[in-house]
């Protein structure tokens, strides 16, 4: 792949993670701040302190992580990393 190709397709991926937390798994979902704020309380629970939104967003990261070490070709995962990023960025500023 040249450099070229290499810059499309990280902008590709980074395109498809801002479309799909902006619209298709909002849609799906509700806001990151919903979502996540329904994870952060099962969680809560289930762990027996309060966890954060921030602290899920990282959380969903590391699954992704994992994953991608067993499969790092899978570009999905790559994709739903940027979004988690993202997301996490947005969640820890509020």
């Amino acid at each position: 792949m040249n450099r070229k190709s290499q810059a499309s397709h990280r902008e590709a991926i980074l395109t498809t993670a801002a479309r799909l937390i902006a619209n298709d798994r909002q849609q799906v979902y509700g806001t990151p701040y919903q979502n996540f704020g329904r994870i952060a309380q099962l969680w809560s629970v289930i762990l027996g302190r309060a966890i954060s939104r921030a602290e899920v967003a990282l959380c969903m990261d590391a699954v992704k992580t994992a994953r991608l070490i067993q499969t790092p070709e899978d570009e999905d995962g790559w994709i739903d990393k940027c979004g988690y990023s993202a997301i996490g960025g947005e969640l820890s500023a509020l």
